[in-house]
């Protein structure tokens, strides 16, 4: 089965992070996702990092300087 894409670029910014999180609990552990962005989301890898520690696995797939994609993954629940 394909990983789900969540492509953010067209929402609003406000709409952006409980979409993301939305997904991301909705994964068992070791389901993923791809997230899609129009700029760098290290506002949100610090975020997962504090709110889930442990329990996410974050790897960029492509870096910008246009399109950022990253595979998030749930190590745990």
């Amino acid at each position: 089965m394909a990983e789900k894409v969540i492509d953010v670029r067209s929402l609003a910014p406000p709409q952006r992070h409980p979409l993301i999180f939305g997904t991301y609990d909705a994964l068992a552990a070791g389901e993923s996702f791809f997230l899609v962005n129009d700029h760098d989301p290290k506002p949100l890898y610090y975020q997962f990092m504090a709110e889930h520690p442990g329990e996410v696995g974050w790897q960029p797939q492509e870096t910008g300087p246009e399109r950022w994609v990253i595979r998030i993954t749930r190590l745990a629940r």
